[in-house]
């Protein structure tokens, strides 16, 4: 048996009960096994794989808090600190009552190869809780994150591990769970990113991960001798992400017809009002049938079926496992050219290889959704140095992040004889920067 196999049937034994893990590391682990293989013996020696698969901690804790009626309610919190071999921890809180352990440490393990690929000096790691902010008010809200941090802060701190927002956590929360933690621990410090401008927040971290997201995308079309000017796009998702790659997609030229949120999508011929969307969503928190009676151009849809619109480009930006074979199987026979993951691992891994298969341009989301915690370990530069740059700065600085991303993982596939598999190249010139520190560093 191979190494690579070896690995992967311990950690289908650890981790039986974690679906998303396992998904995770399989995917990685069978794209890396031309470069294992090439050196096989050092890499079984040094259980390299072992330790890259195993997260060096795992935190997991109590969160009791108060709700308006004055009950006492407790959720779960988590916070998996997977590999620091090129940097402090890094990665989002999750607020979503789909959170579990296998979640966490599925993000985390993601997240490792993602900050290795942004050329920057952070680990990888994740956390979260199954709180629903959704329905809360804000004091429900704040009760909840204080109780949340007062945990967490033992276990964080900005040259250790600095989280950041996710699903579920935006300025809101990340505003409350800073104050807590300078609170308990009596330091000003740049320890979570996704902060307000006003206390070290960095501008254009709100938009980072959709405009990243069109970066690289663009970039892309580009190598390949096309543009986005012109182009239909599909998008699924309607928080952050997604917002703010239609509104990337619409100032590059393409047009956005479609978003989604967990109870239905909108199809808008027109393309997507951004500015409306973002009232529906960001302000009012409300849900996308807003939208379609504030535009009569759009159709509402109850359940998914964002995939069946036709399209040249699609953008799944929601959660995991929201594009499935069928879905995939749709997109080709509609002519879809490329499809780019803005949210952590949305496209099964069956979806994947079909589209690959049948010639759609794919790149993987630790690749084309890195532009978030890109933007992050800025403002954490930002933070350290006690300086804020303008939006331009930060913007330019980011689009060159996500430029050298896409030639990053063009040349690794191209290395090892696997040119135009983007997954494989995401994962490989990830996987190097990171196993050659580890080595550096000894057994640790």
């Amino acid at each position: 048996m191979s190494y690579v196999d070896e690995v992967i049937e311990l950690v289908e034994k650890k981790n039986a009960s974690e679906p998303e893990f396992l998904q995770a590391v399989k995917e990685v682990l069978n794209s890396l096994r031309v470069v294992i293989e090439a050196d096989e013996e050092k890499y079984r020696k040094e259980a390299l794989l072992e330790r890259i698969c195993e997260p060096e901690r795992q935190i997991k804790f109590r969160v009791p808090w108060v709700d308006d009626k004055g009950q006492v309610q407790v959720n779960t919190g988590y916070r998996i600190q997977f590999n620091s071999a090129i940097g402090p921890y890094k990665g989002g809180l999750r607020l979503h009552p789909s959170v579990n352990t296998g979640i966490i440490k599925f993000l985390g393990f993601e997240q490792i190869f993602k900050n290795s690929l942004t050329g920057l000096p952070i680990g990888g790691g994740k956390g979260g809780s199954d709180f629903d902010p959704k329905g809360k008010s804000d004091r429900e809200v704040m009760a909840f994150c204080q109780s949340f941090m007062t945990e967490l802060c033992k276990h964080i701190g900005a040259d250790t591990d600095v989280p950041a927002g996710d699903i579920g956590t935006g300025a809101r929360e990340i505003g409350y769970m800073f104050g807590q933690y300078k609170r308990i621990k009596g330091v000003y410090e740049g320890v979570l990113t996704g902060k307000g401008l006003t206390y070290g927040g960095s501008l254009a971290r709100t938009e980072a991960t959709g405009y990243g997201l069109l970066y690289i995308t663009e970039e892309m079309m580009k190598c390949h001798g096309d543009t986005m000017e012109g182009k239909t796009v599909v998008v699924s998702g309607a928080g952050n992400v997604a917002i703010y790659a239609i509104q990337k997609a619409h100032q590059m030229g393409a047009k956005v017809v479609t978003c989604s949120d967990s109870t239905g999508w909108v199809y808008d011929p027109d393309g997507i009002d951004v500015e409306l969307l973002k009232e529906i969503k960001e302000v009012k928190r409300a849900r996308l049938t807003e939208y379609v009676a504030a535009r009569p151009s759009a159709q509402y849809h109850e359940g998914r079926g964002v995939w069946q619109v036709k399209c040249d480009i699609a953008l799944p930006c929601a959660t995991q496992n929201e594009l499935l074979i069928d879905d995939a199987k749709l997109l080709v026979a509609n002519g879809c050219k490329a499809v780019c993951e803005g949210a952590n691992m949305p496209t099964t891994i069956e979806a994947t290889e079909y589209l690959q298969a049948n010639g759609v341009l794919f790149i993987c989301g630790k690749a084309a959704n890195a532009g978030g915690v890109a933007t992050s370990a800025l403002e954490m530069s930002q933070n350290s140095e006690r300086l804020s740059w303008t939006f331009e700065e930060v913007d330019s600085k980011l689009k060159q992040i996500m430029v050298n991303i896409y030639h990053n993982i063009d040349d690794a596939a191209k290395k090892y004889g696997l040119e135009g598999n983007y997954v494989a190249g995401a994962n490989i010139a990830g996987f190097l920067k990171v196993a050659e520190a580890m080595e550096a560093q000894g057994v640790c």
